[in-house]
């Protein structure tokens, strides 16, 4: 089920974003084959598998790549794939004798995805980095944070999964299409610098038009207005409210009981301090729940600030189900949805013995290809997966 239900993937194991792109893939219905190494890489931060959620909706076998069987074998999957992911260093691929010149040359129709920081070219493309490194250098770190204080940071969303795996797996559909039409394959270079820089356009248009300040903390999105922010409450928790529009601010103060006539220009940045104070106050008189109450589902653009414990019981995120329990796991849904091609729940993280990692390969090849195989003693390069 799903609308990619029929497209076939093979997913070389790596870390972070890509898996991502794997997983999102996997839960609108593509079937994605991910090759593990024999011997699992060594983690900082392992946790049991059923808990790491970018590995769900997988099949999935192990290969050496380091012997000629395994890369071998590792090919003979690419030829049946319509596209590939892969989240190396630039150049090891090629080194196995997997990169995107072998691989098209086996299969001309392929969707060779890349996945990494810096991208394949550039003079760091080799150097070894994270998230945090990769969004300094495009301007959306400098960007994020309050007035005086060092760049907040946003966890590895921003770099790693919106502008690394959202970015690739867009590449990766966008090129499919095209290969529909031309009958040729090509290689999909997604970069987390590239992505994230994308993500920033509308700041740097503005930044050209000369209406955003370079200065953290002073413009209408980054905290720099007083109606587009957070406040502390009675009990210690918080509230957003984001009334940028004249008649949602008008709102605001209404319900809050402050006189209109008492900021009548909300634009008039001298008056910011005064208006942030005034909210503030406001704000640590009642608890977030009473705020709740009073504010929530009006047109006051008001949310309460809920951690990753309280959102799924949120009211309105309970009713759109956007969680599910999987294996005794609570977790996020697959996204977006579809009117007609919804996807199946997703499954759990899994590794497969090796009689399950051949069951996989028959249904990726058929019967037909799968017993070919057999007997050419082909499939002695398959193992199991470990966790």
């Amino acid at each position: 089920m799903g609308p990619l239900a029929g497209l076939k993937i093979v997913e070389f194991a790596a870390v972070g974003p890509a898996p991502m792109c794997a997983m999102l893939l996997a839960d609108l219905g593509a079937t994605v084959l991910r090759i593990d190494r024999v011997t699992p890489v060594e983690l900082g931060s392992k946790r049991p598998l059923e808990y790491d959620l970018l590995l769900r909706n997988r099949e999935v076998m192990a290969l050496d790549l380091k012997t000629p069987e395994g890369r071998a074998m590792a090919m003979e999957v690419v030829a049946g794939a319509d596209a590939l992911i892969e989240g190396m260093r630039p150049g090891v691929m090629e080194r196995l004798g997997l990169g995107p010149e072998q691989c098209l040359a086996r299969n001309p129709k392929l969707v060779y995805g890349r996945m990494t920081g810096w991208g394949q070219k550039g003079p760091l493309a080799d150097a070894a980095a994270h998230d945090l490194n990769y969004i300094a250098v495009t301007g959306a770190l400098d960007a994020i944070g309050r007035k005086g204080q060092p760049p907040s940071i946003p966890i590895n969303l921003l770099g790693d999964y919106a502008g690394g795996s959202l970015y690739l797996a867009l590449g990766i559909l966008a090129a499919l299409q095209e290969a529909g039409r031309s009958g040729k394959g090509q290689v999909v270079d997604a970069a987390i610098i590239d992505g994230v820089t994308s993500l920033m356009t509308s700041m740097y248009g503005l930044l050209a038009a000369g209406m955003w300040k370079l200065e953290r903390g002073t413009n209408i999105a980054d905290s720099g207005t007083p109606f587009y922010d957070v406040y502390e409450c009675s009990d210690g928790k918080y509230v957003s409210v984001a009334p940028i529009e004249t008649r949602f601010f008008e709102e605001l103060l209404d319900r809050l009981e402050i006189p209109k006539s008492e900021f009548p220009n909300r634009w008039d940045r001298k008056e910011w301090p005064r208006l942030r104070e005034t909210l503030a106050a406001k704000f640590r008189s009642r608890t977030r729940d009473e705020w709740c109450g009073l504010l929530e589902g009006t047109d006051a653009c008001f949310a309460p600030v809920l951690s990753m414990g309280e959102s799924p019981g949120h009211p309105h995120v309970a009713a759109r189900e956007v969680f599910v329990e999987v294996g005794g796991v609570r977790q996020p849904m697959p996204a977006p949805r579809f009117s007609r091609t919804a996807p199946d729940l997703p499954k759990a993280p899994k590794t497969a013995t090796r009689d399950e990692a051949l069951d996989a390969l028959r249904a990726w090849f058929g019967d037909g290809r799968f017993h070919q195989l057999e007997r050419d003693g082909r499939l002695a390069a398959v193992h199991g997966s470990k966790p």
